[in-house]
């Protein structure tokens, strides 16, 4: 039993002095940051400083807080590994608590002078994207808000890295049991990763696509304020289409009730004209076929545009382009517009729907259905075509834009196939992933440019940012008919992502930068990439002309493509249709 005495004893001993705030908080934020280690710091601070670098296009506050939290983490993860393999290979030295102080309180005094400068040199580089594409300047405020936002990145995906760490150590430590240590370390680390890697792909490829698709049908139920049912039987969805309104899908109504009609064409051309035709099917219309593969559900709906084109006649037509959409069916009105306005109307346009998915999700979970929508509807269209008198038949084109661009050239071998089987095609913003596209710029002539390739001195196949380059190509030739144009800007993302530029710096990096970049631009490893993957996001909502907006210039490249020579007759159908975007 404790005696009265030594309870009064302890009761009466002096309680430990409280520490000062100020000290109690120093201390604490010294043991905070004991979790970290300085080399992954310093290589964060290197990191960071890259991140706020220019890039393709101007980029939101938040969003720019994202790519530079990704970037610190990645610097982060970098240093420390610099510091693991330092280690490991014998290189070690032990410092003195003093040192050690000091090195701290000399990251943070360099810290304090970099981080602020920084921001200020990321908002004056934001000002200059944004000049070069013509948007208003932003403000200088905005930016400390990029450094809250990239701190939260940071620790979020610090803590998620973290935590797989300790999943790896926990499988380490059953494995050892049966492996030697290094090895079991080595199999840990490789099966912890390749678990996050197929979860992802899982996630992207599957669940994306399975929860996505339920609201995205939904929308696609949906019709835009002003679009109404067609009643020119050239028109699917119309009384007289074998393709119900109902069937066509978002998209689709809108693709089939717009577009101009004869009177419209003949009011800015002052020639006679004829309504466009444009023949549409609807993925809706395949509930009933959904036991069959992705090949063979677009095959069928290939089917009945070709029946839609037999109705209306499009065969006796002077021009029959075939569409490939985007995802959940869009068709880009201005490039259709377009030929359809120089054709006089003597047209006809045939597009397809292969997905609920709008292009983002589509672009994550499935490059599948656009490779073989795009390749069903051209082949069904050409066997039919291609049965037809040479001489009376009508010019067959093709044309796509963006995830539309990708599916439409896949139905294509090379660039020799597509002048031999087409009469002129026009690819719009084509994706870095497509496969054709890479293939030509990849045999480029040598001199040329990526962002801008020659290709066999111009004679079939040119690359454009704007009109001008089709004629103005450097160290191009005549140019002959079939003609094929690739359209895309130097500033849009959509044609420059590749996850090649996590390691490599790509040609277009290494050569003059186009007009509409920063020339201050430059390749850093990992950084570069998530600077181009964040600029992807608002990509399209840039003044004509720049980023992945493509709007009426088509009129220019589709008279290049057709051979028409009256540039006032262009002139005029340009400012027609500018004028109504306006």
């Amino acid at each position: 039993m404790t005696s009265t005495t030594d309870r009064t004893t302890n009761d009466s001993a002096p309680e430990a002095p409280s520490l000062p705030l100020p000290t109690r908080l120093r201390a604490g934020m010294l043991r905070w940051l004991g979790r970290f280690h300085p080399v992954g710091l310093a290589c964060a601070l290197l990191f960071y400083c890259w991140s706020l670098s220019p890039s393709l296009l101007p980029r939101a506050w938040y969003l720019q807080g994202v790519a530079t939290g990704i970037s610190v983490v990645t610097g982060y993860g970098v240093g420390v590994l610099i510091a693991w393999g330092v280690r490991k290979c014998g290189f070690t030295t032990r410092w003195s608590h003093t040192q050690k102080k000091v090195g701290w309180y000399a990251l943070g005094a360099i810290a304090l002078v970099i981080v602020p400068t920084f921001l200020v040199l990321g908002s004056w580089w934001q000002d200059i994207s944004r000049g070069l594409v013509g948007v208003e300047a932003g403000s200088s405020w905005d930016y400390p808000g990029v450094l809250l936002v990239a701190i939260l990145v940071f620790l979020i995906l610090l803590t998620a890295g973290r935590g797989l760490r300790r999943v790896a150590q926990a499988l380490t430590r059953l494995v050892v049991r049966v492996l030697p240590v290094q090895v079991a370390r080595a199999v840990s680390v490789v099966v912890v990763g390749l678990v996050v890697v197929l979860a992802v792909e899982g996630i992207l490829s599957v669940e994306i696509a399975r929860i996505a698709n339920g609201s995205a049908m939904t929308v696609d139920e949906g019709t835009p304020d002003g679009v109404v049912q067609p009643q020119a039987p050239e028109r699917s969805g119309s009384d007289a289409s074998f393709e119900p309104w109902d069937s066509l899908g978002r998209e689709g109504r809108t693709f089939v009730a717009g577009g101009p009609t004869a009177a419209e064409i003949t009011a800015v051309t002052g020639e006679p004209a004829m309504t466009p035709i444009r023949a549409y099917a609807g993925y809706r219309s395949l509930d009933e076929l959904e036991e069959r593969s992705d090949l063979e559900q677009m095959e069928v709906l290939a089917a009945r545009v070709v029946a839609e084109l037999e109705r209306t006649g499009a065969f006796t037509r002077d021009y029959l382009a075939v569409a490939t959409t985007t995802g959940r069916g869009w068709v880009d009105q201005d490039v259709a517009a377009s030929l359809e306005f120089l054709s006089d109307g003597n047209s006809a346009i045939a597009a397809m729907q292969y997905s609920f998915l709008a292009s983002p999700l589509a672009f994550l979970a499935d490059r599948v259905s656009p490779r073989n929508a795009g390749r069903a509807l051209f082949e069904a269209v050409y066997d039919r075509w291609n049965g037809l008198d040479p001489e009376t038949r009508p010019k067959l084109l093709a044309f796509g834009e963006s995830l539309g661009s990708y599916g439409g050239q896949s139905a294509f071998s090379g660039a020799q196939d597509m002048i031999t089987r087409t009469d002129g095609a026009l690819w719009v913003g084509t994706p870095n992933f497509s496969e054709q596209w890479r293939r030509i710029t990849d045999s480029r002539d040598p001199g040329s440019r990526e962002i801008l390739p020659v290709i066999y001195g111009g004679q079939n196949v040119r690359f454009a940012a704007t009109p001008a380059d089709l004629t103005y190509l450097d160290g191009a030739g005549d140019w002959d008919v079939p003609r094929v144009v690739y359209w895309q800007h130097p500033s849009d993302p959509i044609v420059w992502w590749s996850t090649a530029l996590i390691r490599n710096r790509p040609d277009w990096l290494r050569e003059e930068r186009g007009a509409d970049i920063d020339q201050g631009m430059s390749w850093i490893p990992f950084v570069t990439f998530w600077q181009v993957t964040l600029d992807m996001v608002f990509a399209a909502e840039v003044p004509d002309g720049h980023g992945h907006a493509y709007t009426t210039e088509a009129v220019y490249f589709w008279a290049d493509i057709l051979g028409i020579e009256d540039e006032a007759r262009v002139q005029t159908i340009f400012d027609a249709l500018s004028s109504n975007e306006r």
